[in-house]
């Protein structure tokens, strides 16, 4: 913990700023490493914009952003979905500012430019008045590569990306077994809870690999909960571990026997699923479904990191978008089951709120963490940080998380985004 380094003259190279076991402080507060990382990560790497539930239909949209830029995620008319940079190709104005909707066109309220779903220049007042020469299919809106797995939508700015599937790798298959949260329906997104931290988008991060805290920070979270999820809820003991998956992704398991949702279905319903079991027979449901659909309603026992922006955390998915080095804005989306029963869904939506609402046992307590995080790290400044157990494959969970390495690829080209 006394380990100090020239704060002053350090050069940003990953092997000054990560070594074994010890963060260097400037990799949370220095703003010179923040632009490199949203140069060399966040437009060079593939980065999540959206879920297919949030544009079902042709003409739906949704805002978003890739790092610090934003953008539009649109379904065109013949149902191929597009990211575009959210600005005009006139005056730079944004040419949307409904979070989300349907439309048949975007139109820039300045000059009036047109544009359509998939972006391409439409229309514009008296185009006479621009020349012979103006070609409209040269001034279209910046368009993004974009890929989707399981109705995840990623978008770069990187055209020599590798596919997005060999980005995810060894991921996808957590990937799938999160997404057995449907229940046997596809998963869809319920609504999201917004809020913005002064910390470091790196600090959420880690956050979500890091079983450590949560017997501590979520301690009246704990106490709020029946005996019986209680147990459930005490991982430290068990069996859980962290693993890195390559490409800065990782995932915690903390709960074994919820991995699989679909596995070992015979095992008793947990009393507090009990009534949400007998209202879906009361509804005709026969009890194989039963059973399917009360397991997926409690969530997966595991969290799993995306890199850079997204992680899949046991019932929703948890969004981050750097804003400063010291100011990360966060999206807590519900998830659901489309076509599933509603009163699933409602059930669904009254755990989320539990704990991740804004009025919930988590979100507030983790952003105090997170914000007395980046505020310590402002005191004695050329001081490490110390990252317990910090390892490159497999730990028990209460030895601590993976992601040391993942700090050092922040500032590490080229990122194994495919241009390098």
């Amino acid at each position: 913990m006394n380990q100090l380094i020239d704060v002053k003259n350090i050069a940003l190279e990953p092997d000054q700023l990560v070594n074994n076991d010890k963060i260097a402080t400037p990799m949370y507060t220095s703003s010179a490493l923040f632009e490199q990382e949203q140069e060399k990560i966040f437009r060079k790497t593939w980065v999540w914009v959206a879920h297919t539930s949030e544009i079902p239909d042709k003409g739906s949209f949704k805002l978003s952003k890739v790092g610090r830029e934003p953008v539009i995620v649109a379904r065109d008319r013949k149902g191929n979905i597009h990211v575009m940079v959210n600005r005009c190709r006139h005056r730079a104005a944004t040419v949307c500012e409904i979070h989300k909707g349907k439309t048949s066109s975007f139109q820039c309220p300045y000059h009036g430019w047109g544009y359509g779903l998939d972006g391409s220049l439409r229309a514009l007042p008296h185009p006479e008045q621009y020349g012979d020469d103006f070609d409209k299919s040269l001034h279209g809106l910046l368009k993004l590569r974009t890929e989707s797995y399981q109705g995840m939508i990623f978008a770069t700015f990187n055209e020599d990306i590798e596919p997005l599937e060999d980005f995810l790798g060894a991921a996808k298959k957590w990937i799938d077994l999160f997404m057995k949260q449907g229940g046997g329906y596809p998963v869809k997104t319920l609504g999201e809870h917004q809020f913005s931290v002064p910390m470091n988008w790196k600090v959420q991060l880690e956050n979500t690999t890091d079983a450590y805290h949560f017997p501590i920070v979520h301690k009246s979270f704990l106490q709020s909960l029946d005996e019986e999820a209680e147990k459930t809820f005490t991982f430290l003991d068990g069996e859980g571990f962290v693993e890195d998956l390559g490409n800065g992704h990782s995932v915690m398991v903390m709960i074994p026997e919820l991995v699989d949702l679909e596995e070992d279905l015979d095992r008793p319903i947990p009393a507090r699923f009990e009534e949400l079991a007998q209202a879906l027979r009361d509804e005709g449901y026969p009890e194989d479904q039963v059973r399917r659909i009360v397991r997926a309603v409690g969530g997966s026992g595991f969290n799993l990191n995306l890199f850079p922006n997204v992680a899949c955390s046991m019932a929703f998915f948890r969004v981050l978008t750097p804003v400063a080095v010291d100011k990360t804005d966060i999206r807590h989306i519900a998830l659901g089951m489309e076509g599933g029963p509603d009163i699933a869904n409602r059930v669904r939506l009254r755990l989320h709120e539990h704990f991740q609402g804004p009025m919930g046992f988590g979100s507030p307590d983790d952003a105090e963490v997170w914000e007395r995080i980046q505020r310590g790290s402002m005191a004695v400044p050329n001081c490490r940080f110390w990252s317990i157990a910090a390892s490159r494959r497999k730990c028990r969970a209460r030895q601590g998380h993976a992601v040391m390495y993942r700090m050092k690829r922040a500032c590490e080209p080229p990122m194994r985004c495919g241009n390098g």
